[in-house]
């Protein structure tokens, strides 16, 4: 009998909370644009921000509100019409992006210059006296944009990234990801990169990597397009004016131009 009045106090106040707690779900409840449910089913979930919002969620709540509907770059135009569709808005073309790790250093040709033996992280290798590769802007190749891709398309291949542009959608994850800040996200359309980002100068370039771009300027020259300059010892590209058509890359000595 002792026992008969807590229970009966406990059994009590948990109705009590119960019934208050339903009452104030209904009296506070905000109201959800079922447009916005909607969206969000129709993104991929990637969480990227590559749209601008801070995940998918954030956007699909934008895109109730007005905001475009050709944002998600992962989705592409598949998922842009989804979205016009919902909002009852005239369709607008994705400008499909791609990543590229500009590094050409592979094993075979880039010298280290310490073994590292720590965490398995770009990040922290980076904090070691810049990596253990001799080029201060060389892939750290640990896999740090590995990790964050959600599309398994960029890969460690003989200690440099590599994206699989069959699998890029230009999320941009793997480029905040890198420590070095060496891959870069552009039009897919563009086929034509400098994979070097070195600004150590041509000798000091070829003795830490005999495949980085060594200012040469052969390739500046030679396109007609005036796409491709020479810029802290390395080739950038123009891709607003790059045309693809590969002269560059057929003329580069050390071929750190390359065809995507």
């Amino acid at each position: 009998m002792d026992y008969l009045i807590p229970i009966l106090l406990f059994v009590g106040l948990g109705l009590l909370a119960g019934v208050l707690l339903t009452v104030f779900s209904r009296v506070f409840a905000v109201e959800q644009d079922e447009r916005a449910v909607q969206v969000r089913e129709a993104l991929p979930g990637a969480n990227c921000g590559a749209c601008g919002y801070a995940g998918c969620d954030a956007y699909a709540e934008a895109v109730a509100k007005g905001a475009r509907t050709n944002a998600c770059i992962p989705g592409g135009d598949a998922v842009s019409r989804k979205l016009s569709a919902i909002m009852g808005t005239a369709y607008a073309d994705v400008v499909e992006q791609a990543a590229a790790v500009r590094c050409n250093g592979s094993c075979g040709v880039a010298q280290a210059k310490y073994e590292y033996a720590g965490e398995m992280s770009c990040a922290a290798c980076a904090r070691l006296y810049g990596g253990q590769g001799s080029c201060p802007s060389g892939c750290v190749g640990l896999g740090d944009c590995v990790k964050v891709c959600p599309f398994g398309a960029i890969a460690v291949k003989d200690g440099v990234a590599v994206v699989d542009r069959a699998r890029c959608t230009g999320c941009g994850l793997c480029a905040a990801a890198c420590p070095k800040g060496i891959i870069e996200v552009f039009d897919a359309t563009q086929k034509v990169e400098a994979l070097c980002s070195g600004v150590l100068g041509a000798k000091a370039t070829m003795a830490a990597c005999k495949a980085g771009c060594i200012g040469c300027k052969k390739c500046e020259r030679a396109c007609p397009n005036g796409a491709i300059r020479v810029e802290a010892n390395h080739a950038v590209i123009d891709h607003e004016k790059c045309t693809g058509c590969g002269i560059c890359a057929d003329g580069c000595p050390t071929h750190c131009i390359h065809i995507l």
